[in-house]
């Protein structure tokens, strides 16, 4: 029987579904037909349309092209198979039938699919490392003989050069080959050549990746597919002939792709720039082998940063009515070429002088500036890339336009209009940035601020930027980062505010950067130095504000590197300002003669100690505390579990007027928090010079000292005893004028004066039961705390606003003699001032503490918060309170006055001495109810380190914790009008006692 089997290839075939999608594909057909029947035949046979039979239905089909794969001759049992030009036999057909060469196949492999193959080029370089010898013309026949017969499609091998026991070969195939026929030819040429064999292929991987430049910022993504599952695989950049490992980051992304292929990798680049630009290589490896594949990747580029110069800086137009303007924008050099254009006043768009060809691009423009009122001020450049993407930037010239309303030249700064800040990129030494100062609205220079840092800080900044990216993030990298890093700390030039500054960026980038990228132990040493010594210096030329912030990315930057940088065991470092500890088993840790405990054993935790931070940091928590021992520890650990941390401070025994808190930084509010945190005296010290500080977190720690508010069991018993009295006062207050009420406010002064009587000591009862009910902050929830603050801060308020209505009243009496006050207006006035003005300024002061997320009310203590000169809610009452006493005070000096004055014109000395006896009444009647007590209080703000600081302390308390009493035996019983209508009371009840007696009497006896 002679029969003949074509193989044809279907290409590009176009199917109509009924729905008229349009979809393409590649076909196999295999055709048995008579050997009379020619191929060319068949295949113009096929080109047509025609209607195909699939399992899913019924296809109209146009074929697009037609290609002839293989033939197979089949005579009797005799077999003869050929593949046509351009393919190969495929591996199955090698492997298994032994035919790996282009000649024709007599084995019966008609029903192999596939079948024959179409030929690729794949390269295949290996390096060849002998254990013993060197190499010779023998090694390279056996090494050509082994892929020669071992190979499928084998063209062929040359050693590209060798040295001693090394050879470099590469090998050309024609096939993808199978990655277990390679290896296992690679084991056996190790074995026999005892060498070491490892080969990179080319060719076996396919790569997909944009095949135009893409836009600035875009996100491209390339992937790799191979059709075998691979042991390991990465990414690698090669760029400017550097081969930059590729591993996650801020713009990398590394991710395993859907695919129907056994392995398939991709690279997601996140907002690309100029950094990622460059040929992509992707890695597969399979034991000795590594399948790479390689894409170029173009983007198009705008500059990273446009540096803006103008000359002159500031537009003297006091004097002149033109002048002539240059403007210079200055880029990093680019292989993008940019459409540049230019807009200043009084010209349209302009391309200026281009530059000359260098590291750097500067392009500049020149004009003339009008000083008319309306001429615009603004330069402004714009960068087009090809991709038709902009990028712009501008400067503004200042412009002096009145006499004398500037600040003088002084040296690089010129004459400056007041209240404009002049940018000066000049730097001094070769550094890089540039110089700002404002001239106040006074006509004063103000302060000098820099960013101008070192070329090789600078350089060392972009490495690190770089790094955190993903691209070329490798531990060799991070070494040479953090040794120049160190380097560049001990240098004076970078001990100022810039250099210190964009040193912590650096850290802090590195410390991003190392969420993602695995640093190692080695780095270790640099890093802390490099730390240690920027805490060697004051940081001084900032104001506070910048110097917290740095402080406290310093703070983040260390802690977090910290945490992530991997230690295998333990490890022990100790630098000037920073002293690191790695444990792993024992819980315990020594740093700076800080005792570290955890309650978890057998894991791994790091504690570093730092010195010279805590006085940079911000203190809100307790803005008059101190750092007795300017040290904070930062404790990490591995895994997530909670854990309790106990440290044992070797701090000094404390006063009676100290307190020490134990806490932690939170990275939230960028201050100092107690939560999870309590201290404990050491009982294992018996000298008392020991505080433990215990948290059921981690992270980093400190103990602050406050000198105000720690409890003295005196003052706490004066105190309780005083409220007692001061409450049971308060009430016999309220009875007394329940009873002579309609007695004594027969008169309007009578009215007024006994009206805030009795709301005094109504507002001064409610505010003395809130103030006994939070005498212990401890025992109550947030809730009721701040229930009974804003209870305090209300009846106390209301209580010197009613003070404060009888200050006024009495200072109107005393000047208005023949103009008396009606009872109408009294209390409408006293209404507002007594009960309006109390509520509003408590409402406000929480409303503002709310929308400012600013503490309200202090936890510990159930009062208002003072955070600092004028900053804190207790000025909310320390400002009402404050103005009343002052108010108060100068009633009785004209009470005092009125009485010295109303007696100088007798001039007898038993006059002046009744005159002094009258002042002493004054002043001991009026203390109480013009609550002039409290000033003692300011006192105490005032003299808080003074030696006079445990008698005022003393003074107020009991003073004021006495006050209802006070007021009663001065408010009440020293008015005659009320003792005699108390007497009447009093006598009226003998009598009508009496009389039921007799009454008693006289019924018995009848």
């Amino acid at each position: 029987m002679f029969s003949r089997v074509s193989l044809i290839l279907i290409g590009a075939a176009y199917i109509y579904y009924q729905v008229n999608a349009l979809d393409c594909g590649i076909a196999e057909l295999e055709v048995e037909n008579n050997i009379t029947m020619e191929t060319q035949t068949i295949l113009s046979l096929l080109n047509t349309s025609v209607s195909i039979q699939l399992e899913s239905g019924s296809f109209n089909v146009t074929i697009s092209e037609i290609e002839l794969v293989s033939e197979c001759f089949l005579i009797g049992d005799t077999t003869s198979c050929n593949c046509s030009v351009g393919y190969s036999w495929s591996n199955e057909v090698c492997y298994n039938s032994s035919c790996c060469t282009e000649t024709t196949c007599t084995q019966n492999v008609a029903h192999i699919e596939p079948l024959c193959v179409a030929k690729v080029q794949v390269s295949i370089y290996g390096t060849v490392t002998l254990t013993s010898g060197s190499w010779d013309a023998d090694k390279t026949t056996k090494l050509k003989s082994a892929f020669r017969s071992r190979l499928n499609g084998y063209e062929s091998l040359n050693v590209t050069g060798s040295s001693g026991g090394t050879a470099d070969f590469k090998a050309v195939v024609c096939i993808k080959l199978k990655t277990s026929v390679l290896n296992q030819l690679l084991e056996d040429l190790m074995a026999n050549l005892s060498a070491k064999v490892r080969v990179d292929t080319v060719g076996m991987v396919d790569i997909t990746a944009p095949e135009e430049s893409v836009c600035y910022k875009c996100s491209p993504t390339l992937e790799c597919t191979f059709e075998e599952e691979a042991n390991s695989t990465g990414w690698k950049l090669i760029r400017e002939h550097k081969h930059l490992e590729l591993t996650d980051g801020s713009v990398v992304t590394l991710k395993d792709c859907d695919s129907k292929n056994s392995s398939c990798i991709a690279v997601k680049l996140k907002e690309v720039t100029g950094t990622g630009s460059g040929t992509y290589e992707c890695r597969l490896t399979f034991g000795s082998v590594t399948h790479t594949a390689k894409a170029k990747l173009k983007v198009s580029l705008l500059p990273e940063e446009i540096t803006m110069k103008i000359d002159p800086l500031v537009a003297d137009c006091s004097g002149s009515i033109n002048l002539e303007v240059t403007v210079t924008a200055t880029i990093q050099s680019s292989t993008e070429s940019y459409d540049i254009s230019w807009q200043f006043p009084g010209a349209e768009l302009s391309r200026g002088s281009e530059p000359a060809p260098g590291d750097i691009l500067v392009y500049s423009v020149r004009s003339e500036f009008s000083c008319e009122e309306r001429t615009p001020t603004k330069w402004e450049v714009s960068f087009k890339n090809q991709k038709k993407q902009t990028k712009n930037e501008s400067v503004d010239i200042l412009v002096i336009r009145e006499i004398g309303k500037c600040c003088t030249g002084d040296g690089i700064w010129p004459k400056t209009p007041n209240g404009a800040t002049v940018i000066n990129h000049t730097c001094e030494n070769g550094k890089t940035g540039y110089k700002s100062r404002t001239c106040g609205k006074d006509g004063e220079w103000q302060t000098e601020f820099s960013t101008c840092i070192s070329k090789e800080l600078k350089k060392i900044l972009t490495a690190a930027e770089v790094f955190k990216t993903g691209i070329g993030a490798t531990q060799e990298a991070a070494m040479w980062i953090f040794e120049s890093l160190k380097n560049t700390t001990t240098s004076k030039s970078s001990n100022d505010y810039a250099g210190i500054n964009a040193s912590i960026s650096i850290i802090n980038i590195m410390a991003t950067g190392s969420e993602n990228i695995t640093l190692k132990e080695e780095v270790f040493d640099d890093f802390l130095e490099a730390a240690s010594n920027l805490l060697a210096n004051n940081w001084t030329g900032v104001n506070s504000s910048i110097k917290y912030d740095m402080s406290s990315q310093y703070l983040y930057g260390v802690e977090n590197l910290v945490k992530n940088i991997q230690v295998k065991n333990t490890l022990k470092i100790s630098k000037p300002n920073l002293d690191l500890k790695v444990s792993k088993g024992d819980c315990n840790s020594l740093v700076f003669n800080v005792t570290v405990k955890l309650t978890e054993t057998g894991v791994q935790f790091k504690t570093v100690g730092v010195r010279n931070l805590m006085d940079k940091l911000n203190n809100s928590f307790k803005p008059t505390s101190t750092a007795p021992y300017n040290l904070l520890l930062i404790v990490t650990k591995n895994g997530s579990s909670s854990t309790e941390i106990t440290m044992d401070f070797p701090i000094k025994k404390l006063n009676d007027t100290q307190k020490l808190h134990c806490v932690f930084w939170d990275t939230n509010i960028k201050d100092w928090s107690d939560t999870g945190c309590r201290v404990e005296r050491d009982s294992n010290h018996t000298d008392g010079n020991h505080t433990l500080c215990k948290c059921n977190h981690l992270t980093s720690f400190a103990v602050l000292m406050s000198k105000s508010d720690t409890p003295n069991l005196d003052l706490d018993t004066i105190t309780y005893v005083g409220l007692a009295v001061s409450i049971c006062s308060l009430v016999i207050l309220l009875i007394i004028e329940a009873l002579v009420w309609s007695v004594v406010v027969k008169t309007d002064l009578s009215y007024f004066r006994h009206t805030a009587l009795v709301n005094i000591g109504v507002f001064l009862l409610l505010a003395d039961c809130s103030f006994l009910a939070s005498m212990s902050p401890e025992n109550l929830s947030a809730h009721w705390c701040l229930i009974l603050t804003l209870c305090k801060h209300l009846f106390y308020l209301a209580m010197f606003s009613w003070m404060l209505c009888m200050s006024v009243m009495l200072i109107h009496r005393l000047i208005f003699v023949f103009n008396p006050l009606r009872k109408r207006v009294f209390m409408f006035l006293s209404s507002i001032v007594g009960y309006g003005c109390p509520v509003l300024i408590v409402g406000i002061s929480y409303v503002y503490c709310r929308y400012n997320e600013k503490e309200y009310y202090e936890k510990d203590t159930c009062w208002l918060v003072f955070d600092g000169t004028l900053d804190g809610s207790l000025y909310s009452f320390l400002l009402p309170v404050g103005t009343v006493i002052f108010t108060n005070l100068f009633s009785m000096a004209v009470v005092i006055f009125t009485l010295v004055k109303s007696s100088a014109p007798d001039g007898s000395k038993s006059d002046e001495k009744e005159t002094f006896k009258s002042i002493i009444k004054v002043v001991i009647f009026l203390t109480p109810v013009f609550g002039v007590t409290w000033g003692i209080g300011f006192l105490l703000l005032i003299f808080k380190d003074h030696k006079a600081y445990p008698f005022l302390q003393y003074s107020f308390t009991i003073l004021n914790s006495f006050q209802g009493l006070f007021v009663m035996l001065t408010g009440v019983f020293a008015e005659p009008k009320v003792r005699q209508e108390l007497l009447k009371c009093m006598d009226k009840g003998k009598y009508d006692t009496m009389k039921n007696s007799t009454s008693a009497s006289n019924t018995k006896e009848r």
